[in-house]
């Protein structure tokens, strides 16, 4: 094996890969939602230096929790830059919900090295049927609504602090809700 390795300096190939997922592992997807989180892999050889030119797949499961890589396929293939990292930025969720993992293999030359990066899609709530769309309005609607009634006391002195509902979803943030008085 040594002999193996020392030729294979020699000759200037690589003789061993590494690879680590950097960013993404665990993410959470919206079921039915194009996701623009990134999933990132650290290429690097035998003495932890960055390989650059590296062919990375990526591979989403043929069924069950996962979805699509926005080239409509199931696999993904990005190249190594010269800091060693290869990244896919862009996925669609599909709608079954659960916990599923991407399989990533690296090669460069002869070398070879492979990880997986663990995945979820969320659940689907049986009362949002547009998806995140009806999320927003309901939120929205219970803030504006709290804080309208708050405005609506119109209380001079101080009293206790008013208590805003959060509703949440996931992949979803709002912000403080305003009141406009005019014309529109």
């Amino acid at each position: 094996m040594i002999g193996l390795a020392l030729a294979a300096a020699a000759t200037g190939q690589i003789a061993i890969l590494q690879l680590q997922v950097i960013e993404g592992e665990g993410t959470v997807h919206v079921p039915g939602v194009r996701s623009g989180h990134a999933l990132s892999v650290s290429v690097t050889d035998e003495g932890g230096r960055p390989v650059a030119g590296a062919a990375v797949s990526f591979h989403l499961p043929e069924n069950g929790p996962g979805g699509s890589f926005v080239n409509g396929l199931r696999t993904e293939i990005a190249t190594s830059d010269a800091r060693g990292r290869a990244t896919v930025r862009a996925f669609q969720a599909n709608r079954v919900s659960g916990r599923f993992q991407i399989r990533i293999l690296a090669s460069k030359e002869q070398a070879r090295a492979g990880t997986v990066s663990f995945q979820y899609v969320g659940e689907l709530s049986a009362r949002s049927g547009t998806g995140g769309r009806k999320w927003v309005a309901i939120a929205a609607l219970a803030g504006g609504g709290a804080l309208a009634g708050v405005l609506a006391t119109g209380r001079s002195r101080p009293g206790p602090a008013a208590v805003v509902p959060v509703i949440a979803a996931p992949g979803l943030t709002i912000g403080t809700p305003s009141i406009s008085v005019g014309k529109p």
